[in-house]
């Protein structure tokens, strides 16, 4: 698996949040924060074709409906205890469990070519019986019906009697003055479950009947009359006998959700993998995302990839820049990701990066790295269509200022010991990712460093991108098979880096032209060029000798991959056309078929007016059937007819 350090370095955390936040349900979020990239290309292969199924089928009949789904597998659990379920907790099962017959019946307009998703459909169970009759008894507050039980009933039309003769034993007495005068306030009250008057308590004992407390001031005493005591002792005992009834009506409908918790549970779990499907691909949807082909072999080719935390976070600044422009009518500077193209293990296994230190090319190196574990992941990644990868079995990394205070190491020493531990882990399907290779100690013995790094991870074949600011490591490309360099573009005349990524081009620091634009004497700049060592002057010029036709072999490879391309989308359109000629020409038999076959009393479904009928007599020389609809009979073409069990509600 890939270990955690290196997906903290790359903040894949950040990208599954991306997922989580499109998630419906909670079951889809916590899904979406706990998965983790594959090395098995196999298990990889799966689930990206569950998420291309997934945007095929929300073409075709929508995403599945998650409105009403929840997380309920504590209740599930909490209904196998003595206690069971209390009915807020019963309604909101039955909320869910309602809520998957609306899945299941997505689930069953899915075809043969939707394999993956019919399968994890297949686990999402119909459970409208359990729903209905939890529904009979609770309403969705969370209230128990009267008609929950003939017993409950019965009980609560006698509390309901009582508590009538109850009230008309409290007015009455509140209805004599010389009462209300004995009184703190002329109305009944209640401690616990019995009705009681508010005496002032210099009048206890006026009213014959129990005193049951005092306020907390001493001024009221609070007495039940005595002709309400019975009535108040049958009102108890009927709630007690309510409460029971309730408590075995609950036991047995939390009995009933027991039984099937092995079922729901299931259920529960294909509904969290269908909403991490389509969050996938709304994901898909927001960014343009692709899913790459999958290879058996080691290359890797990116076109026109974007980092995709970039791409929230520039969106993210266009929100507030737009937000800003309305309040106070200014207009920001858009935020753009440049995308990349990037290849390994195919004419070249290992990459190095050079050019200014504001380039980029931490960047692209995070950008390979991370959309590598996203596709490992399952998760679509913002790339052009036509891009592939291989699947990693590791992806190791050194970026960024390792500095260990605790451990008294310098940068150089602990970028040292990254790459040494990434050394003795790499094999043949790795990918190496390496930062500011050479860096941090004198540039000579880290030139040394950087080449002797280079050649043993050509020895050990991983694929591998390295970044450098040492122009002499930009020879090993022209010296050694298997390397190639790349540059990050910089426009020396904004003083801008433009992000842009070529490759075979290896880039230059730039340093004395930024010197001289930022106002360096011309004297000096010409001593500094003068101070360039002869081996550094003749690299840079058999360099620029070889651009042209590096460009230009580049250029034609491009050319090549958009003509495939093109080619293949074609091929594709076609195919699509055809299955939907097919498809076409299949309904239409079918159509017929029944049309030839109907005859008086056959029910039909009249499209015009949106309402069943039945065939009085058929007319097909005229192409034409006389229809009743109940009340009158009309004529109607025959291609306004349609099978009853076709119409979708």
């Amino acid at each position: 698996m890939i270990d955690q350090a290196t997906l903290d370095k790359l903040e894949f955390s950040r990208a599954t949040e991306l997922i989580a936040a499109r998630c419906a349900c909670s079951l889809g979020k916590s899904l979406a924060r706990r998965i983790t990239p594959s090395t098995r290309p196999a298990v990889v292969r799966r689930w990206l074709d569950q998420v291309r199924q997934m945007a095929d089928a929300a073409e075709r009949i929508g995403l599945p409906p998650m409105g009403g789904v929840h997380d309920i597998r504590a209740l599930i659990a909490k209904s196998e205890q003595p206690a069971g379920l209390g009915p807020e907790e019963l309604a909101l099962v039955s909320e869910v469990l309602r809520a998957t017959g609306a899945v299941q019946r997505w689930a069953s307009q899915l075809t043969e070519q939707e394999a993956q998703l019919v399968d994890i459909g297949e686990r999402v169970g119909a459970f409208s019986t359990i729903a209905a009759t939890i529904d009979h008894c609770i309403d969705a507050r969370g209230q128990v019906y009267d008609h929950a039980s003939p017993k409950l009933g019965t009980i609560r039309t006698s509390i309901s009697r009582v508590r009538d003769q109850l009230q008309g034993v409290f007015d009455r007495l509140l209805r004599q003055p010389r009462t209300v005068r004995l009184l703190q306030y002329a109305n009944a009250t209640f401690h616990d479950d019995r009705t009681v008057l508010p005496l002032k308590a210099e009048h206890r004992g006026r009213i014959k009947g129990i005193v049951h407390r005092s306020s907390d001031s001493g001024s009221t005493v609070f007495v039940e009359p005595a002709e309400a005591v019975e009535l108040n002792n049958s009102i108890v005992t009927l709630r007690d006998s309510e409460r029971r009834e309730i408590d075995r009506i609950l036991q047995g409908l939390s009995w009933t959700v027991r039984a099937n918790a092995r079922e729901i549970l299931q259920s529960l779990s294909a509904l969290g993998v269908l909403d991490l499907i389509s969050a996938k691909v709304h994901y898909s949807r927001r960014w343009d995302a692709v899913c790459p082909e999958i290879r058996d072999d080691r290359m890797l080719h990116l076109h026109q990839a974007r980092h995709p935390l970039l791409l929230e976070l520039f969106a993210a600044a266009d929100v507030a820049v737009a937000d800003e422009a309305t309040s106070d009518h200014r207009r920001g500077e858009k935020k753009q990701v440049v995308p990349i193209d990037i290849r390994l293990a195919d004419d070249f296994d290992l990459l190095v990066i050079t050019g200014p230190n504001t380039g980029g090319k931490t960047v692209a190196l995070k950008t390979v790295g991370l959309l590598a574990a996203m596709v490992q992941a399952g998760i679509p990644i913002p790339v052009g269509r036509g891009s592939s990868m291989p699947v990693y079995r590791q992806i190791l990394i050194d970026v960024g200022d390792e500095q260990s205070i605790q451990q008294s190491l310098s940068t150089f020493s602990s970028h040292m010991a990254n790459i040494l531990d990434v050394l003795q882990r790499v094999g043949p399907r790795s990918l190496v990712l390496l930062d500011e290779l050479g860096a941090g100690t004198d540039p000579d013995e880290g030139a040394a460093i950087g080449r002797a790094i280079i050649d043993e991870l050509l020895r050990l074949g991983c694929s591998a991108v390295v970044s450098t600011h040492l122009a002499v490591l930009k020879a090993v490309a022209y010296v050694v098979d298997r390397v190639d360099n790349a540059s990050v573009e910089f426009d020396v005349q904004s003083l801008q880096p433009t992000y842009r990524l070529r490759l075979g081009e290896p880039g230059n620091s730039n340093a004395l032209v930024i010197a001289e634009r930022l106002g360096m004497p011309k004297r000096l700049v010409s001593q500094a060029r003068g101070h360039l060592t002869g081996r550094h002057r003749a690299l840079n010029k058999a360099i620029a000798g070889t651009l042209d036709s590096r460009r230009q072999a580049e250029h034609a490879r491009n050319e090549a991959l958009a003509a495939r391309q093109a080619a293949e989308d074609a091929e594709r359109l076609s195919d699509q056309q055809k299955q939907e000629l097919e498809r076409v020409q299949a309904e239409y038999q079918t159509w017929i078929d029944w049309i030839t076959h109907l005859a008086p009393g056959d029910s039909v479904y009249v499209r015009p007016f949106d309402k069943q009928a039945t065939v009085v007599r058929m007319q097909l020389h005229q192409q034409i059937a006389v229809v009743s609809t109940g009340a009158i009979d009309l004529e109607v073409k025959l291609k306004d007819l349609q099978h009853p069990d076709t119409v979708r509600p």
